[in-house]
């Protein structure tokens, strides 16, 4: 074995300290995204591309997106990639977010047993949750963590008039899982139990549950991510001018391509579908 001088080993030691001590690590940026976004991948696919891009490292926090939102009202993170249009839009109406820019959009689904013992297949959203809630035929799993998806919930709840507190007390039938989406499907095919997901998630996970869509078509159903850059007026520390290379870069011609034919070979299916610039309504 070639032995290397001590005095060598203290120059190099030395040397490195001082490039270090100069400011030659990489900047960080912080993420705080979705459980959807992340239990699909996309996120383990686009990180590389952008620090290589960039020269920067990407710290990625995956929660709900309630969660999400108050990490940026902290300072905790420098941007957020989230999925619920009201909480986003206070998010911004409170100063905490710069801008709302609406990158992908798809769709949410009810899936649940085969058997579909509530008889909700083919259904629109609000007749199968009135069913569900009515009939109490099949088990319910709720994402139950303030995410987008438990946002949605929510509002199909409100659009037939049922009081989400009172749906929540019904019954044993009622279960919140209080995980993240990809834990939810694994609970609600283990209990062969219906439940709302985003389709990227559900098709990611499909091969390891025993659910299939139930209801998928509907308005209320359309489900768009959006990329909003945390103002560094209310916490200075924000990495302000990374985090907008970060929405350039979603909404970008090329990473929009990318999106958009993620994973669609393995799946026959885009998880994603890219909208920069044109927000759907439905």
């Amino acid at each position: 074995m070639k032995r290397v001088a001590v005095p060598y080993l203290l120059v190099v030691v030395a040397v490195l300290s001082v490039l270090v001590g100069a400011g030659c690590t990489k900047e960080r940026l912080r993420v705080a995204t979705t459980t959807s976004l992340y239990d699909t991948g996309i996120w383990d696919y686009l990180e590389p591309i952008f620090e290589e891009e960039y020269g920067v490292e990407l710290d990625v926090l995956y929660a709900g997106t309630g969660i999400a939102l108050e990490y940026g009202r902290r300072g905790d993170v420098d941007v957020i990639t989230v999925h619920a249009k009201s909480q986003e839009l206070q998010f911004v109406a409170e100063g905490y977010g710069v801008e709302r820019v609406p990158f992908a959009y798809n769709y949410f689904l009810i899936v649940g047993p085969e058997s579909d013992p509530a008889g909700i297949n083919g259904m629109s959203p609000e007749d199968a949750f009135k069913r569900l809630v009515d009939t109490s035929l099949g088990a319910f799993i709720s994402r139950g963590d303030d995410s987008g998806t438990h946002s949605k919930e929510k509002a199909i709840w409100q659009s037939i008039g049922y009081n989400y507190e009172v749906v929540r007390q019904a019954g044993d039938w009622y279960i919140e899982a209080g995980r993240g989406m990809g834990p939810t499907l694994l609970m609600a095919s283990e209990k062969q139990a219906y439940t709302l997901t985003d389709m990227g998630t559900f098709h990611s996970y499909k091969g390891k549950i025993g659910l299939v869509p139930m209801v998928d078509t509907g308005g209320i159903l359309l489900n768009v991510y959006s990329v909003i850059a945390c103002n560094p007026e209310k916490n200075p520390n924000v990495s302000y001018e990374m985090a907008i290379n970060l929405v350039n870069f979603l909404t970008s011609t090329e990473i929009q391509e990318i999106i958009g034919d993620y994973c669609i070979q393995e799946y026959g299916t885009p998880l994603f579908i890219p909208c920069a610039g044109n927000e759907p309504t439905s």
